[in-house]
């Protein structure tokens, strides 16, 4: 489907080979000039999740979006031709910033593996984040008073569990219902899962459960160990934290976790929200996100090492 099939997606994508013969999608909308906007979607969403947001922002702010390889609009190479761990999609995350020709600050916009994408990213490159927007995301191991929901633990280690994903969209589906408190729309919930349309196209929403980092023995877990080391450094960077309370796997722990870590930033937590917090909450949210970035310009030297 064309993007412009999409509601509220009326955006010129743009695609980059970001590994020979596989090219990843993203937005690139606002000035040229205008203050990077770098957002990060998670699984299994894709660039369409931040739509209102690029909307609200390409007046004044350069809003870069990619959809990570196998989501979305990019290509969905099989496992031959990509690794599909969180190492592989922070190398394509800097790749896709070197060949835009962004090496300066940017405000690090965050949701589900796109903050451990972000902050997997900047963990060796703090100097370069300027602000923070934190959606219902993690960059710190599963707390140890969260256990991972039983849903996940049979999609992440059962041979089952990825049939179930890859044959019916079974994740995908689910999670657009379950994800919100207030219904999608039907036509936003057939932009979700149209990328994923077969069982070709569903091997990313299953690798991402597969490479959940749970202990040591996970290939994502020194990326997670290096994310929660940093994460405190940014407390003396302007940060949002927009959060709904009804997520199940993004809880009230991971949220104390980031508020502990991030003990000024501006906090915005919804009872009446889940997951996909944007879709439950976009009338509050993209305006409060837009006042504060208004509210915090970026400064030149400013932005700690």
């Amino acid at each position: 489907m064309p993007p412009s099939a999409f509601p509220d997606y009326p955006f010129a994508g743009h695609r980059f080979a970001v590994r020979p013969g596989i090219a990843l999608h993203y937005l690139d909308e606002g000035p040229r000039d205008g203050e990077v906007v770098l957002m990060l979607h998670g699984n299994p969403s894709w660039s369409f999740y931040w739509r209102r947001l690029v909307l609200a922002l390409r007046d004044r702010y350069r809003c870069i979006v990619p959809d990570h390889v196998g989501m979305g609009l990019s290509d969905k190479p099989d496992d031959a031709r990509y690794p599909y761990t969180l190492g592989a999609r922070i190398e394509d995350l800097d790749a896709l910033l070197r060949h835009l020709g962004i090496d300066g600050a940017v405000t690090l916009a965050v949701h589900d593996w796109g903050g451990g994408i972000g902050f997997g990213w900047a963990a060796s490159r703090a100097s370069r984040v300027a602000r923070l927007v934190i959606l219902n995301t993690g960059s710190f191991p599963l707390p140890a008073a969260k256990p991972l929901p039983t849903a996940l633990k049979f999609g992440r280690d059962s041979a089952l569990g990825e049939l179930v994903i890859r044959r019916f969209n079974a994740f995908a589906a689910i999670a657009a219902r379950i994800g919100v408190e207030r219904p999608m729309p039907a036509d936003v919930r057939r932009a979700y899962l149209a990328p994923y349309d077969s069982w070709a196209h569903r091997i990313a929403v299953a690798r991402f459960v597969q490479d959940i980092p749970l202990g040591p023995g996970d290939r994502a877990w020194p990326w997670v160990e290096a994310m929660a080391r940093r994460l405190p450094d940014y407390a003396d960077r302007p940060a949002f934290i927009g959060w709904g309370l009804r997520d199940f796997v993004f809880d009230r722990h991971f949220l104390q976790g980031f508020t502990a870590a991030l003990p000024n930033a501006e906090l915005h937590a919804f009872e009446d929200a889940g997951h996909y917090v944007l879709e439950d909450k976009a009338e509050v949210l993209v305006p409060a996100i837009r006042r504060f970035l208004d509210a915090h310009p970026l400064r030149i030297g400013s932005v700690g090492a």
